[in-house]
Formats: C-alpha cells, structure tokens, sequence
C-alpha cells in the first residue's frame, strides 16, 4: 500500500520533476488508474449479477425476482463493490493531499447515501409492482404509502447529507430544525395533507382503484386508476384523464358507485309530469274502455265492483261524480305503471318497486318511477330505462292525460293562425 502511495512520484522526483508537480502527476496517474480499475469491476459485476438474477428469475414461479430485475434492482446493487474499492483507496490516490482527501471523503458519504437511496427506491417500485399483481391489494393506494415512505428516506438522506458536508452532527442538525418546523411544514403541507388523506381513504375505504366515482367540482365521471400520495387519478367515460387532489377525497364531496356495482340492481329514479287539466273522475264508460287493456283488466274490474258496492250501500248520489267512491285516470295510470314494471323482464323484482305521486309543482304532477334494473351495465341500463319511457309516454293518452311542456314559439304561432 505504501508503494502504490508513491508510484510514480520516486521516479520522477529521480529524473528532475519537482516535488509538488510530481506529487500532483502522481495523484492524477493514480486516480485514472482506480477510475479505470472501479469502472471494469462495476462493469463486470453488473454483469454477472443481472445474469444471475435473471436466471434465477426465470426458473422461480413467483414474478417478484423479474419484477426485481425490471426495476433494476440488480444493476444498482452492482454499485456497492466498486464504491467500497473507491472508499479503500482514495486515502492512497489523495495521501498527499489531506485537504483534497477530505473532501472527497465526504462526497463519497453523500454518494454513499444516494446510493442507498436509489437502492430502496428500485427495491420498493419492484415490491409495488408485486403487489399490484396480487388480487387483495389492486384495490389498495399502494402508491402512496410508497410514495410517503420515500419522502422520509429522501429527507432523511438529504438531511443527513446537509449534516456531513457542514460538518454539524447529525443530532445536532435534526435539533436545530426545530426552530424552522413552521416553514417545513408550510413547504411540505401538500405532501403532508396528502399523505393524511390517503391513510383516512385507505382505512375508511373510501376509493378503491377501479372504482367508479363522480365528482361534480373536478369535472369527474369514470373509474379510478391510480391513487398516490398527492393526486387521484380518474379516466373518463371519454378516456380523459382528471387528477384530483387526495386531500379532497375527504373535504369534499363526491359519488362513489361501488354501492351500485355491488348491489343487485341499477335504480331507476325519474318522473314523467301530468297536466293539472288533464286529471279527472272517470265515467262506467271510461272504465270499460280500459278494461280493454290487459294489465289492469282485472283490477278495474275489482275496483269498479267495489266502488259500486260502496256507493250503493251508502246511498251515494252519484249525479255528481265528486260524490262517494270514484277512479281517477291518473290512479288508473299509476296502477299500470307498477303492473307494467312488476312483469318488465329487465326490473328485478327482488327489489323496490314504486310508482309514487310527487307533490305538485309549477310544470304539472310529477309521477316518479323508482324501480332497479337488473342489468348494470351503463348502455343496457340507458336502453332499459329509455324503453320504460317510450312506451309509458306513448301509454298517456290513453287514459286520457297529458305530458306537461313548456309552449313553443310553434305553439303560440298556431294560436295566432286560428
């Protein structure tokens, strides 16, 4: 080791070269040769470890050693050895300069960290990468907490990094951050709030990956592909890409249609408006005009015998329609609206089924459909309930109801013609 110190320098302090420039001929000569020497041992390591493990990776079952040797993994572990002979015999290449030594030695200890860093990162993406594949955690935001743990071992090794190049220990340094919390805090606050919301989204079960979501204030509609640390990433029924902040997961609010998804059924929830001037009693004549219509045959013709029953033995003056017991046409429309739905194929009838009266507004008498198709697929639940409606539309006026609109220009244009 002595030797190498001063291998070239005897020589040329022996035919005339000064001292100091010796020295400095030396020093370069000897660095060459190490860089030389570490970059053909790196070389040579690399590759047989990336050979090794790729061996090893295709005669295993399990794709976690691929998934290793994918995110290089192997080629940064090959580092390790040439780095330890750059540790070894810097002192040598720099023994005549201390000063010069000494700085080298620390930027090999802030290498050194980096290093170390790049290793767990490339260990962690291979182990993420893992994860995804297994069924019980493709739901799991396993980015974040990637992502969360190495934002502490960046800051732990900048900090430390900091700690080596002032010269300050380590504890030292970490100490006299306190004073300056507030602004890390303030720096970090993003990273902080995410990293908050992904714990409370992951332990709450909020959102999972392939969830679907509608969130209203971010523009999104459509499944969840990707949640990390500071966004959650949405692509849209028309393949646009939304990216929400995690933190606003839980201080906003938003749809998630798991509950859909899970569930038997797709509800159905939507009304049609009758026209108050088209709700009326209906005569024995009218009856027996709907009697021909083979869904409330039956109950109308049970209705009306009860009704008549009623009427007769209470003495019931029935010049007047208002008087005792009377059908209404938009009664009689309802109760085929829910007989319509409870033989519909495409409505599951192990769940609600209703068809309900709303109260009266400006535009008319809401009747609301609230039923589930048993079908959940988007397109099929849109031609399902696009189907109900045609035909109940197409059905009003046939009890002798109208569909509340608003007049058109049209409307008042043929008014003015009469």
């Amino acid at each position: 080791m002595n030797n190498l110190k001063h291998l070239l320098y005897n020589y040329l302090v022996s035919v005339g070269v000064t001292e100091n420039t010796a020295k400095y001929i030396n020093m370069i000569a000897l660095a060459l040769v190490l860089c030389l020497f570490v970059w053909i041992i790196d070389f040579i390591i690399k590759k047989i470890l990336i050979q090794v493990f790729s061996r090893f990776a295709s005669k295993t079952k399990t794709n976690f050693d691929d998934l290793l040797v994918s995110n290089k993994v192997p080629r940064n572990i090959a580092h390790v050895i040439p780095f330890l002979i750059m540790i070894k015999f810097m002192p040598v290449v720099l023994y005549d300069f201390p000063d010069t030594e000494n700085f080298v030695e620390k930027g090999l200890e802030v290498f050194a960290i980096l290093l170390s860093l790049w290793i767990v990162r490339s260990v962690l993406n291979a182990l993420k990468d893992y994860l995804k594949t297994l069924h019980r955690f493709k739901d799991k935001p396993i980015d974040s907490y990637i992502q969360v743990f190495m934002i502490f071992a960046w800051v732990f090794g900048i900090f430390s990094a900091i700690a080596i190049i002032s010269g300050i220990a380590f504890i030292n340094f970490i100490t006299g951050l306190g004073a300056a919390s507030a602004v890390i805090i303030l720096i970090f606050k993003d990273t902080i709030l995410g990293f908050v919301a992904s714990i409370q989204v992951s332990i709450n079960n909020m959102v999972h990956i392939g969830d679907w979501i509608t969130f209203e204030k971010y523009g999104a509609d459509g499944d969840v592909i990707e949640i990390n640390l500071a966004t959650v990433k949405v692509q849209n029924w028309d393949k646009t890409i939304t990216t929400i902040p995690t933190y606003a997961l839980i201080s906003d609010s938003f749809k998630n249609w798991r509950g859909m998804i899970n569930s038997d059924g797709r509800r159905i929830k939507r009304s049609l408006n009758i026209k108050f001037d088209s709700i009326k009693y209906l005569s024995k004549d009218e009856v027996d005009v709907l009697k021909k219509i083979h869904l409330i045959s039956a109950y109308l013709e049970r209705r009306q015998s009860d009704i008549e029953t009623y009427n007769t033995s209470n003495n019931i003056n029935k010049e007047l329609a208002l008087n005792g017991r009377n059908l209404t046409n938009i009664g009689v429309f309802r109760k085929y609206i829910q007989t319509y739905l409870e033989q519909h194929s495409a409505i599951n009838k192990d769940m609600m089924i209703m068809v309900r009266q709303l109260a009266p507004t400006t535009q008319g008498i809401p009747l609301e459909i609230y039923a589930f198709s048993s079908d959940k697929r988007w397109e099929n639940y849109e031609y399902i309930m696009a189907d109900i409606f045609d035909h109940l539309i197409a059905a009003v006026p046939y009890f002798s109801l109208e569909i509340f609109e608003l007049p058109t220009g049209s409307s008042f244009a043929s008014k003015d013609i009469k």
